[in-house]
């Protein structure tokens, strides 16, 4: 993205400004987290956070750690789901509503993807595989109305929300997914359910995933509202991709 190279601030994605040279000197350390986290950063966070107790910079948000990965969340604190309460509802602009528990969702046809994660921060895990529903198949079952013309997410954290066009929504490469790095998703990955959109920027990968709902017109998500792209391809954000075809 050009903001990203821009000597504008920006925010991280726990909504802290960071400006350029502050934000290029992240990326070293944040490749080298994904080599030697969790040690980097306990001692990067550490550093950060003298500062009052905690980090006022954001700069520890654009840390991997845990396997390549940061975890972010928009709020204090989010419920845990499981197999016994989880529920994902689909509705809108659909013929058929519908409420899938866990269960239902994994007796559903799998897709297996492979491919890397790229944070729109300037990290990437390479080479991750994700396992879950295809939306397409979801949006199938529901029958979709003539006048949709794309999908808004929401996350049982009771904030986070996300938005792709009808099109980007049916392609091959975006699920509901259920597996994450060969094993369930747990809760600081954003299971049980999450949000997967293999091309984009790992942002429109909405975690704790509680609803679709069929529109008429895309809604900017949470960081679309604070100046991120609402078309997040890797890359260029300008919308150049290659549709897989299968």
């Amino acid at each position: 993205m050009n903001s990203e190279l821009s000597g504008e601030p920006r925010h991280t994605e726990e909504g802290s400004p960071v400006g350029r040279r502050v934000f290029l000197g992240t990326l070293g350390l944040g490749a080298l987290g994904v080599v030697t986290a969790p040690v980097l950063q306990r001692i990067t966070e550490s550093v950060l956070g003298t500062f009052s107790g905690k980090d006022p910079t954001g700069l520890t948000g654009l840390l991997p750690n845990g396997g390549g990965f940061r975890y972010y969340s928009v709020t204090g604190s989010v419920p845990d789901k499981n197999a016994g309460n989880y529920r994902l509802r689909i509705g809108g602009l659909v013929d058929e509503p519908r409420t899938y528990s866990l269960a239902d969702l994994r007796a559903l046809p799998q897709t297996r993807l492979v491919k890397d994660v790229q944070c729109v921060t300037g990290w990437r895990v390479p080479d991750t595989p994700f396992e879950g529903v295809r939306l397409s198949h979801l949006l199938d079952l529901a029958g979709v109305k003539d006048t949709a013309r794309a999908v808004h997410f929401t996350c049982f954290d009771g904030a986070y929300t996300e938005s792709l066009t009808l099109d980007q929504a049916r392609r091959a490469d975006v699920l509901v997914a259920l597996r994450m790095q060969d094993k369930p998703i747990g809760h600081d990955h954003g299971g049980p359910v999450r949000l997967y959109v293999a091309p984009m920027y790992f942002y429109k990968s909405a975690k704790w995933l509680s609803g679709i709902t069929v529109t008429d017109t895309v809604e900017p998500g949470y960081w679309e509202k604070l100046g991120y792209d609402v078309d997040a391809w890797v890359g260029k954000s300008n919308g150049r991709d290659d549709e897989p075809t299968s």
